[in-house]
């Protein structure tokens, strides 16, 4: 197949990441409709929320690794099937446990985000990588939210279960379209998956994101919740053991090890938290009634509105993240829009006296949440080789939904924790809900700062041992084995922009 349409493959991956996307939040508008249809609890209703989560994480860097080594392109078709499988099947529950089966059977394609990011890198020139990544990253961003926008006018036209016939008729079509026109992968992983890697990382994920997830119902406090997060550290601790002895990692520790990996891991978890802190709890928010003496008492479509101030300058600076690194790095952009979107959740919670102080501040938010998902996925890639991209990007878009999940905890210990007499959440509840996720975009600015400051540092100490290396046979001295030279400094990350 010809490699000379890489526009043709860049529309494909952004309606196939975009539908899958959409998956994330399209169901929370009508939680409660399912609950009373199917005639379950409230808990139970929640796991379908719960399973897809799961079952996301648990899908992204194993499916992401397999498409390294097999095909891209084969695992991204059969990732969009699995989506359609699962959507049709949700369809038609006549049970709540057959539609947390079919939520299951969703989150398979979870692996659609590496595997995007994997192929833009294989068939796309190096001077539009960083566009093209920076414009996926943002379709994925703005498809987490559009789904609660879109959720409420298409369940009223459709209903709940119409709802999930359109991820099915996008991904379908999705599937067809990457089998007509992108090409498969023209490298591959070595080595296989290791079995023992692949349970271990499951087990940690589900033992962390379970707790996470449904810590609310279950009572912090409870032996499940602490029996489960104590088996989560200790499964943690022996797959990195495993990945450190296997000869065929799932994941190569040390490329988690350089810091153009490890600190973007980490601000990924600050943003995943931060981001889905406000998308979840936001329409809710502006949704409390006027009575309770803070609330906007905005309707279902109204609160949509005010969202799509963030989704459209998400779209925006999601795009234009690319171009803009010929002048501002990844890495300031990140710095910048983790603090654009620390700025916008405090204002969140101290100033949300009228809908333009809330609307203008849905809007900072999305430019920041916009260019550091498109920045944050941009470093990654460019940091591992071609070979690695899938698990790499994998990784860090798993650990993007751990920080989701805690954000939704913290968020939900917060709100939830502070009633007033007619059992909605106060204002201090949800005040300090949305300074607590402001908090936590500046602990990714925080920890890009240090990537910037490591980089440097690496740079520095490059040079030193460059020139003690020239200077060295001059004075009659060997130029080997001298502390901080090329030959022991760390390797250097390679970017196809200027770093910050």
């Amino acid at each position: 197949m010809s490699r000379t349409r890489p526009s043709l493959t860049f529309a494909v991956l952004a309606l196939s990441a975009g539908s899958f996307a959409t998956l994330q939040s399209l169901v929370v508008p009508v939680l409660p409709v399912i609950q009373t249809d199917l005639g379950t609890t409230t808990s139970g209703v929640t796991w379908t929320m719960t399973a897809w989560l799961i079952s996301a994480a648990v899908a992204t860097p194993l499916l992401g690794r397999v498409g390294d080594m097999v095909g891209k392109r084969r695992i991204l078709v059969l990732a969009l099937l699995a989506v359609a499988l699962g959507s049709v099947v949700a369809a038609v529950a006549p049970t709540i446990g057959v539609l947390i089966g079919a939520r299951i059977i969703q989150g398979l394609g979870g692996a659609m985000f590496p595997l995007a990011f994997g192929i833009i890198r294989d068939e796309f020139p190096a001077h539009r990588l960083p566009s093209a990544i920076g414009a996926i990253a943002s379709i994925i961003a703005i498809g987490s939210g559009l789904g609660t926008v879109l959720a409420g006018p298409l369940a009223d036209v459709l209903s709940w279960r119409g709802l999930f016939l359109v991820p099915a008729v996008f991904t379908v079509a999705g599937a067809v379209l990457a089998m007509l026109f992108i090409p498969e992968s023209p490298t591959r992983a070595a080595g296989g998956v290791n079995p023992w890697s692949a349970v271990l990382l499951s087990g940690w994920l589900v033992a962390l994101l379970l707790p996470l997830s449904t810590g609310a119902q279950w009572g912090w406090g409870s032996p499940a919740v602490i029996g489960l997060l104590v088996l989560a550290a200790v499964l943690l601790a022996a797959w990195i053991l495993v990945e450190l002895r296997s000869r065929t990692p799932l994941v190569d520790m040390r490329l988690m090890r350089e810091h153009g990996v490890w600190t973007m891991n980490a601000a990924a978890v600050f943003v995943g938290a931060s981001m889905f802190a406000v998308f979840a709890f936001f329409p809710r928010f502006v949704q409390t009634p006027v009575s309770t003496g803070y609330g906007l008492g905005a309707s279902v479509a109204e609160s949509g509105m005010l969202m799509l101030p963030m989704l459209v300058t998400m779209a925006v600076t999601g795009f234009l993240s690319g171009p803009l690194a010929r002048w501002v790095g990844f890495r300031a952009q990140i710095v910048i829009a983790a603090g654009l979107m620390a700025v916008a959740a405090v204002s969140l919670g101290l100033l949300h006296s009228s809908l333009a102080e809330v609307a203008v501040a849905s809007g900072v938010f999305g430019i920041g949440l916009g260019l550091v998902y498109a920045a944050i996925t941009s470093v990654v890639v460019q940091s591992v080789p071609a070979t690695q991209t899938g698990v790499a990007s994998g990784m860090n878009a798993n650990l993007r939904t751990v920080g989701s999940a805690i954000g939704a905890a913290v968020m939900t210990a917060l709100v939830t924790g502070s009633t007033a007499a007619d059992g909605l959440p106060t204002e201090a509840g949800y005040s300090d809900g949305f300074v607590v996720a402001g908090l936590l975009s500046a602990g990714a600015l925080v920890v890009t700062v240090v990537a910037i400051v490591l980089m440097r540092a690496s740079r520095i100490a490059a040079a030193v041992g460059d020139h003690a290396a020239v200077a060295a046979p001059i004075a009659g001295e060997p130029a080997q084995g001298i502390p901080g030279s090329a030959q022991h400094a760390p390797e250097q990350e390679q970017e196809l922009v200027p770093a910050a």
